[in-house]
């Protein structure tokens, strides 16, 4: 092989046609490296060894890794002030989204303190921030609603009406969050231990992003009572959405003019300071933390104009001081709640390791998404115990960490710590926080959940598939709810991977002159090589696609099978007749072996010229004379391990020798021509 003249952009490279028994000639074939047997695999797993306890350890336990190295003089400062501007959002976000799981406020407070601790020793992950989320909330909220609904606690009330015993209500609803929380840690953690981390690759862009777009009408729909102090009927299954829409709107006339206000004002002073952190963003030292700000100002508002007393304004009510002792969860309702457990930790890891990875890539370190698994699980696992519901990472919680100067999980420590405070000391100060507060505070924080309708033009430019998924995705958990519209989305997702494959591109290739090209003759009209027809499948081959393939080559080359395995036959007997005549006389070389195995066969991975000498009557020469099938869509590092699966099933034959697959369609060319007597076909590659 030779290689001249690199300096002028140009190459030449001058070597033997290779085909497969050539190739392990030259590339000296070998098994040069042995897979362990399982046995060994078992032995070796079993083995302990303090290196070997301490590497489990270690990987278990990221925390004993990277906190022994922890640089107090690079990252402390940059981690102190990015914990206490997310611990400050904590506080409004945790009351918010605990609404959204139908809970009392404090038990977002809960949900921001216990998990965070944990994840800070489990986590991967040195940038998002683990909590509170609305996608998530609202599927726990649709939980606690359908299984804790306020007609199962009614009490007579002393002028002959029924009213809802809250204290009993909202206990029970609290324990059913913290047994699906659980059960959905559990799950979590099950799938990190066995490695099912890539779980996640089947949900795909476009699934999360009109999933959780859909899941953001759901929570605005949910907070609208709030915002126009209407009480609708509470709605279940299929059209849940479109009915509670519909009975809001209803009741639109008996909005309450006090509740109303309030909401507007808060609502115009956080989308306006909102806006002036993303524009100034660049020259704010910290964002403005608005949220916290209007939650103390209309706390003190309501406090001192008496407005709960004069307006009747809805307000979270008493906030204790204090933590609670952790309680077990109530695995009598695990059997009622395990769908939507493994719901919540799909959706809730999805989300999650997608931030996750994000951050990690762009600040050049890696996110182990098993172990992100195992984390995650084991943060709602503790935090259920805890009387949390499940968490993930927060979109504005993560860019704040990050963007305020965050280097590591220390972070998410000091935010806890900022949350356990308020908890223990400053949270009872926030029982007159208006609830139309913390709903306007939910719908700021939907924006960027809503910006994803600007996918719809872009993915209708770029890739129609993705677009009916994300279509789907959104339509579907949008007039099924949270969990049927998941598992529909999940459902048709699978389906158009499988009519990807069952619906490749078919083309018929050609030669560029001077180069050893090959391309689409459909689309380059001077690539025609006279009686050769290359034919490309960009699918891999199957057996769910095989036929298809059998079919898009026929109808491609114009080449009858059918036919020509009649003249095989035909020529098969004549052979045969001649064998017997001149017994003594040399086998005669067989140009043409297209037989039935050996199309089936050649479906699963063979760059084999076959050459037919005659076909009904037509003499050798005349319209196509061979056929190559170019299956380079196969992965290289696939190559030895097709090869090998072809040697064990039989595939190779006297008629189909392992000489007829090549490493490259240009190989197969070359020698057909030089079978064919043609040595004129002489190649220049350039590059540049």
């Amino acid at each position: 092989m030779e290689e001249r003249d690199r300096s002028a952009g140009e190459y030449f490279v001058q070597r033997r046609v290779l085909d497969e028994v050539r190739l392990d000639e030259v590339a000296q074939k070998g098994t040069w490296a042995t897979k362990p047997t399982m046995g060994e695999r078992m032995k070796e797993s079993l083995r302990c060894s303090v290196p070997r306890l301490k590497h489990t350890a270690l990987s278990w336990i990221p925390v004993l890794s990277w906190l022994p190295r922890y640089s107090v003089r690079e990252n402390a400062i940059g981690d102190l002030i990015s914990g206490c501007s997310v611990g400050i959002m904590h506080l409004p976000q945790g009351m918010a989204y605990a609404l959204l799981a139908s809970l009392r406020p404090v038990f977002g407070l809960y949900t921001s303190l216990y998990p965070v601790l944990v994840y800070f020793i489990f986590g991967t992950s040195r940038h998002i921030s683990i909590g509170t989320f609305a996608v998530i909330s609202i599927m726990i909220g649709s939980v606690t609603e359908r299984l804790g609904p306020d007609t199962d606690f009614m009490v007579n009330g002393t002028n002959g009406t029924g009213s809802v015993d809250l204290d009993a209500r909202d206990g029970f609803r609290v324990q059913i969050a913290c047994s699906l929380t659980v059960l959905t840690g559990i799950f979590q953690i099950l799938l990190g231990v066995v490695r099912f981390g890539f779980v996640v690759t089947y949900l795909s862009e476009p699934l999360v992003r009109g999933y959780t777009t859909a899941s953001a009408c759901h929570v605005c729909v949910s907070q609208l009572k709030y915002l126009f102090g209407v009480t609708p009927a509470r709605f279940t299954g299929p059209l849940a959405l479109i009915y509670t829409l519909v009975d809001i709107c209803r009741l639109l006339p008996q909005t309450r003019v006090p509740e109303l206000v309030v909401s507007l004002v808060a609502l115009s002073v956080l989308i306006v300071v909102k806006e002036i952190n993303a524009c100034y963003r660049q020259k704010l030292p910290l964002p403005i933390p608005i949220e916290i700000i209007v939650i103390i100002a209309a706390t003190v508002i309501t406090h001192f104009c008496g407005l709960t007393s004069k307006y009747s304004v809805d307000v979270v009510g008493e906030i204790p001081s204090g933590l609670k002792a952790p309680r077990a969860p109530d695995a009598t309702l695990f059997s009622q709640v395990i769908g939507d457990a493994f719901a919540v930790a799909i959706v809730g890891y999805a989300i999650n390791i997608s931030l996750g990875k994000t951050f990690a890539l762009k600040h050049g370190y890696k996110v182990d998404s098993n172990q992100e698994l195992v984390a995650l699980g084991l943060s709602n696992t503790v935090g259920g115990f805890f009387q949390c519901y499940s968490v993930t990472s927060s979109l504005s919680r993560s860019l704040v960490q990050e963007s305020t100067g965050g280097k590591t999980q220390v972070a998410g420590l000091i935010s806890s710590i900022i949350v356990l405070v308020t908890v223990l000391k400053i949270g009872s100060l926030f029982s007159d926080l208006p609830k139309a507060v913390l709903s306007t505070i939910v719908f700021v924080n939907l924006k960027g959940m809503f910006k994803q309708f600007t996918d719809v033009p872009l993915l209708w430019k770029t890739n129609k598939v993705d677009l009916l998924v994300w279509v789907v995705t959104f339509i579907s958990t949008i007039l099924l709810n949270l969990d049927l519209g998941l598992a529909v989305s999940i459902g048709f997702s699978m389906l158009t991977v499988i009519f990807r494959t069952q619906l490749p591109r078919y083309s018929i290739l050609g030669h560029i002159s001077g180069t050893d090209l090959y391309l689409d003759t459909e689309t380059y009209k001077e690539v025609i090589i006279p009686g050769i027809k290359i034919f490309r499948s960009s699918s891999t081959i199957f057996y769910t696609n095989a036929e298809m393939y059998l079919e898009a080559l026929q109808e491609k080359s114009g080449i009858e099978i059918g036919k020509l395995l009649t003249a095989k036959k035909k020529q098969d007997a004549k052979l045969k007749r001649e064998q017997k005549k001149a017994k003594n006389e040399a086998n005669k070389q067989l140009y043409f072996t297209l037989s039935h195995d050996a199309a089936v066969k050649d479906l699963y991975e063979a760059k084999a010229p076959h050459h037919s000498e005659e076909a009904e009557g037509r003499p050798h020469g005349s319209a196509t004379h061979s056929v190559i099938l170019d299956v380079s869509t196969t992965r290289n590092q696939n190559r030895h391990e097709m090869i090998f699966q072809l040697e064990t099933a039989g595939f190779f034959s006297e008629s189909l020798p392992k000489s007829r697959l090549f490493v490259s369609v240009h190989d197969a060319v070359l020698h057909i021509f030089k079978t064919l007597g043609r040595m004129d076909f002489v190649v220049v590659s350039s590059s540049t």
